[in-house]
């Protein structure tokens, strides 16, 4: 299991609080109308938090596993599952790059903003471990940070600025708060964003078809693939890369 870089049973509040917000609950829609469930289906949730995917699953499809590393998050979505009356959802304590399911046991795969916390590497075992949970023809949508911290395109340039200038209105907190991040990066602690065109060759490469990856106005970006069905698979290996996308 990769090192956690933050104790995320701390953060389940300010989770909630994020997840509650209008930017959130608009990418939610765009990953639930790209992810289309069916009522027959079994979904998987990757860093399923307190249930931005989760709980609007659970009413479209036949099982939901909410997949999160922080046993806090899934206790808290426990809670709120019940309180919703539903009970085809599934919570466990696992991580991204190596999933507890067994092989095709899933119909859809859903993210949300957990895959910019994993090394580059870690990013490709996750997508091999969703290839290797998928059914044939199954499909994977994802949300999360799209852009370069090495601001080699424009659009990265603009998001980082634009994060500066929003710190910096807070004052004197924000500078303390640049200043955290600033060692955070350089110690391998932040997060690690890739940009869309990683993810698009990186889903390539390992295989998934129809794949489709679209950059939001702001930082994020909404991705999407499919595992193919067993007559195009002929030619493919399931396994682990030996070196990561750049």
């Amino acid at each position: 299991m990769p090192t956690l870089t933050k104790d995320w049973d701390r953060h389940v509040e300010h989770a909630e609080e994020i997840a509650r917000g209008p930017g959130f609950a608009a990418l939610r829609d765009e990953i639930l109308e790209r992810a289309a469930p069916l009522p027959e289906e079994r979904v998987l949730d990757v860093g399923s938090g307190t249930g931005l995917l989760t709980l609007p699953l659970a009413a479209l499809a036949k099982e939901v596993w909410a997949l999160d590393i922080s046993a806090g998050m899934g206790s808290y979505l426990d809670a709120k599952a019940a309180s919703a009356g539903l009970k085809n959802i599934r919570t466990v304590t696992a991580s991204a790059t190596s999933l507890p399911l067994v092989d095709e046991s899933v119909d859809l795969v859903v993210s949300n903003y957990c895959l910019h916390h994993l090394r580059n590497d870690d990013k490709l075992r996750a997508l091999w471990e969703v290839r290797r949970v998928l059914r044939p023809g199954g499909r994977l949508v994802f949300g999360d940070m799209m852009f370069s911290i090495a601001v080699g395109d424009s659009r990265s340039r603009r998001v980082l600025a634009d994060k500066v200038r929003a710190i910096l209105r807070r004052g004197p907190a924000g500078l303390i708060r640049i200043a955290k991040n600033a060692v955070r990066l350089l110690i391998g602690r932040w997060e690690q964003p890739v940009a869309p065109h990683w993810w698009e060759r990186s889903l390539r490469e390992t295989g998934f078809v129809e794949v489709s990856v679209r950059a939001l106005v702001h930082e994020g970006g909404v991705a999407s693939g499919r595992q193919p069905p067993v007559e195009d698979r002929s030619e493919l290996t399931l396994g682990t890369p030996s070196s990561p996308a750049r």
